[in-house]
């Protein structure tokens, strides 16, 4: 990418917040406005002098000295023989990598030289190094035209959304466990991803940082790819390969914090730049990490600029945005006497939603076809509604609260499920009211809370069913849908991010079959309109069976737009039902489709063999019923073929030539 020289108005954009394009001028570019040369510009309105420094010139601090302009950035423009290892005669194995690497020498206002890391570099040294390096990502040649194309032309919101959450450094390694490349991972993920039937992958945070055990949440470079797994074009070829198989791309992104390293954006020229000047409002000591300040144009800019980056530059299908609370309370997370309230003397970040608006409208005006995710844990309000209608313009959000529900539910022994049955219901009294994503993530399966496996309780028999019962209870419940890698196979023990999955469990008899089953289930949930297509309203959900707190069964009917119903049955229970009477709002037949409770998955092979008809009989309120089999820790789907009214003859009415009205006057 060469340098795009910033006119004045482009520098008032990113003062203002509104530099959604900042990363085009800041940081290091290639240009040949002065022969073949690097231009580097970094922000740092309050030092008193910034060098740019590195192997080059033996990391002295004050060979190359910036110019500052006077919008308080500085900057400088370097020969690009300087960084060519044969222009400098440099001929030992590394010193082309090694002249690549380079930071910027501050001298702040305390008259103490400071070394930082360029905030907007694309390349990083792999930890525990931490130069910034030059790195140029232009000239990759996409082969994704078509997938691009249909995706400008989509909407998320009535389209099948099934994520698979991963993280890079954990999904699989080399027996020596040295990490796999992105190219490496492309070999495998793209037919296993496709095999299996998702429609994305959502990777973890893969923008550089300093720590492993993170995952990636405390992001110390926010347009650099890390160098964990390779290059910056390694990670284009790994989302171009995904692209062409079918499978769209999430990325991770954390625009809430950072993290306190010296090489960081904390005090970046020795005063508060990206931060708020009252640590009360800057640090977030539960994360031991820095809050952005979503009040300063230029902190905005520079998130901003950081997530158009990844979706245009990387053809990122959607954002996860990390930690939206902590954007939108001053109080997250936090005791009292650790905030301050707001000018209205409240705890919300008008800042911070601000912020989130504009984010959320620059991004859906560039990128059609994109989704915007929020990972928030509160009851913010209309979080996934347009920002001109009040809302904060989000495509989806994590649908937390019924995350939270069904997993203190699962652990429950059955026989006690019966006394909590407003857990599995609740959730349809707020599942319309936001476009939501049901998650279960990985928070959710490490520090001791047991894999999606281990959290069902009995005996395997009693857990591997549960799991097959929960997946299939989630993916036919209205949003979409993300599980973490692992839950597809029956991962038995919690996730191990220092280490790879533990994949040899496939040749043991319960786990091959489970991913079978998800495997049938991910197919059927892409073929099936009626599991996707209405996921926002009640055009596209009825109860059925809603209180049936004795049996711990759940019933209700998806219907999709052109009035094609599949009829979804949950039973929470151990306890087998021959026959099981619902009620339906209409004749017609029922056909099962899927049943988690097949031999072939595992299970104990009960199952409607079947055509089952109507009858015209009441029960529980409705006109029709019908005797199922509900196989014990089962989900099972029937195709619901309707048989609809006929239509209601139609009255002639005679045409009166004068119609004489009395009216009433008001008194």
């Amino acid at each position: 990418m060469l340098y795009s020289p910033p006119d004045g108005a482009r520098r008032a954009a990113f003062h203002q917040g509104e530099g959604y394009d900042a990363y085009r001028w800041m940081g290091a570019h290639k240009t040949t406005l002065d022969g073949q040369a690097w231009q580097f510009t970094v922000w740092a309105p309050n030092a008193l002098r910034v060098c740019v420094t590195g192997e080059f010139c033996s990391w002295r601090y004050e060979d190359y000295p910036m110019q500052k302009q006077y919008d308080g950035t500085w900057e400088l423009r370097l020969p690009a023989a300087l960084f060519d290892a044969k222009a400098q005669g440099r001929t030992d194995p590394d010193a082309q990598q090694k002249l690549r690497a380079y930071k910027y020498a501050i001298l702040c206002a305390d008259g103490q030289w400071h070394l930082r890391a360029d905030p907007y570099a694309f390349g990083s040294e792999l930890r525990p190094a931490n130069a910034s390096l030059l790195t140029d990502i232009g000239g990759y040649a996409w082969q994704d035209a078509a997938w691009m194309a249909r995706r400008a032309q989509g909407d998320p919101v009535h389209e099948p959304v099934n994520i698979y959450e991963m993280h890079l450094g954990s999904w699989r390694r080399h027996k020596d466990g040295s990490f796999y490349t992105y190219e490496e991972t492309a070999a495998e993920l793209v037919p296993y991803l496709k095999d299996m039937g998702y429609t994305h992958v959502e990777f973890l945070p893969v923008m550089e940082h300093p720590l492993d055990m993170s995952w990636g949440y405390q992001v110390s470079g926010f347009f650099a790819p890390t160098a964990r797994y390779g290059t910056a074009f390694g990670l284009m070829r790994l989302i171009d390969a995904l692209h062409q198989a079918g499978v769209g791309v999430i990325l991770d992104w954390v625009p809430a914090h950072f993290p306190r390293d010296e090489i960081g954006l904390r005090r970046f020229d020795g005063t508060p730049c990206y931060e708020h000047q009252d640590p009360r409002r800057s640090d977030m000591a539960q994360w031991g990490t820095v809050l952005f300040d979503f009040g300063r144009g230029e902190a905005c800019s520079f998130l901003m600029a950081s997530a158009c980056y990844w979706l245009e530059w990387f053809h990122a299908d959607g954002l996860r945005c990390d930690a939206v609370s902590a954007i939108l309370y001053h109080d997250f997370c936090r005791e009292p006497g650790q905030w301050v309230p707001n000018i209205h003397g409240g705890n919300e970040n008008l800042e911070g939603a601000a912020f989130l608006k504009r984010l959320n409208t620059t991004v859906y005006g560039r990128y059609p076809g994109v989704m915007m995710i929020a990972e928030e844990s509160t009851a913010y309000p209309r979080v996934t509604h347009p920002v001109h209608a009040g809302g904060l313009g989000f495509g989806f959000k994590w649908n937390m609260g019924w995350m939270n529900d069904m997993l203190s539910y699962i652990k429950l022994d059955p026989v006690y499920r019966k006394y909590h049955h407003d857990k599995l219901t609740f959730s349809l009294m707020y599942a319309f009211s936001e476009n939501y994503i049901l998650p279960f993530s990985h928070d959710e399966v490490v520090h001791g809370k047991h894999s999606m496996l281990d959290k069902n309780p009995g005996g395997l028999w009693q857990k591997f069913a549960g799991l097959r019962m929960l997946l299939g209870y989630q993916l036919c419940h209205p949003g979409k849908k993300l599980n973490f890698m692992g839950t597809e196979f029956a991962h038995f023990i919690e996730w191990k991010y220092e280490d790879q999955l533990d994949w040899f469990l496939l040749v043991y008899e319960r786990h091959a079959p489970l991913q079978s089953c998800v495997r049938q289930m991910n197919h059927l949930y892409r073929e099936i309109p009626a599991l996707h297509e209405v996921d926002n309203s009640w055009n596209g959900f009825q109860w059925i069976t809603a209180n049936d707190t004795d049996n711990s069964v759940v019933a209700f009917v998806r219907t999709d737009k052109a009035g094609q119903a599949v009829l979804c049955v949950s039973n929470f229970t151990p306890v087998f039902h021959p026959i099981y009477r619902i009620g339906l709002p209409l004749g017609g037949t029922l056909n099962e489709i899927f049943n988690t409770d097949r031999k072939e998955y595992g299970g104990s092979n009960q199952y409607n063999a079947y055509e089952l008809h109507a009858e015209k009989s009441e029960f529980n309120g409705f006109p029709y019923s019908v005797d199922i089999c509900v196989p014990p820790l089962s989900t099972v789907y029937f195709r619901y073929d309707k048989l609809l009214p006929p239509p209601k003859p139609r009255r002639n009415y005679r045409t009166l030539s004068k119609i004489t009205v009395s009216r009433r006057h008001s008194p």
